[in-house]
């Protein structure tokens, strides 16, 4: 992978089913950059947009296998339902359906970004320790009153 993404064409619809998007999910080491036009009723096109959902936005991202390679699936959930809010999703979860010629591309996509979000994680800084913490090694058993 030369250009450093991995490219898998997807399509989806709304929670109504009155829009379609079909689109390209590039997917990095950053994240996930969704390129996609809607239209409106398969006849109105709205334009093509772009979405970016960076690695430290991304809760979790899973890959359904369908029957046969038919029907596969990469579904995306996000830390902020916000991130989403732009996108076709149902309960906080977008869901990009694949070809049968792309289940390869669109697996070892999801496969590669998995380790990516792990190392995301393992280099986070820890998280802050509460005041209480920083002081249990103290016993209040030993504590003098004062007279």
């Amino acid at each position: 992978m030369s250009q450093g993404f991995t490219s898998v064409p997807f399509k989806t619809e709304s929670a109504h089913g009155l829009s379609t998007y079909n689109g390209v999910a590039k997917f990095s080491a950053a994240g996930i950059v969704l390129e996609f036009e809607s239209k409106w009723f398969g006849i109105i096109g709205g334009g093509v947009k772009e979405v970016r959902l960076p690695i430290g936005e991304i809760l979790d991202v899973k890959f359904k296998k369908g029957i046969f390679k038919r029907g596969s699936k990469i579904v995306i959930r996000t830390k902020t339902f916000a991130t989403l809010a732009t996108l076709p999703n149902n309960d906080g979860k977008l869901t990009l359906k694949l070809e049968r010629d792309d289940f390869e591309r669109g697996e070892s996509a999801v496969s590669q970004l998995q380790k990516d979000m792990q190392g995301y994680a393992a280099e986070l800084p820890p998280p802050h320790s509460p005041v209480s913490e920083l002081f249990q090694d103290e016993s209040e058993d030993e504590t003098k009153q004062l007279g």
